[in-house]
């Protein structure tokens, strides 16, 4: 274990040990979809946080898109319409 991973962050914090990061890492890559990361295949922790990160990122941009559609959608419709109640009930 490095030094600084050994080192508490703070009076109060606990140390984390490898069998927690272990467990840790196992956790996130079962959240990755299976197409990322083969499941079967033992990986690397940087690995795992690669993917974990470009993960994240493509989410992010998915969430922006979404967005972006969205508000084109709300741009092109009367604020009163029934189109427009559907739609604001299902984003409240």
């Amino acid at each position: 274990m490095s030094s600084r991973r050994s080192r508490q962050l703070s009076s109060g914090a606990s140390r984390i040990t490898d069998d927690q990061i272990i467990q840790l890492i196992s956790k996130l890559q079962q959240l990755l979809p299976g197409t990322r990361i083969q499941r079967s295949n033992k990986s690397s922790a940087s690995k795992v946080l690669q993917e974990t990160c470009s993960y994240v990122r493509s989410l992010h941009q998915e969430v922006d898109d979404l967005s972006d559609r969205l508000s084109q959608l709300l741009s092109t419709i009367d604020a009163n319409s029934p189109e427009a109640s559907i739609v604001r009930s299902l984003i409240i």
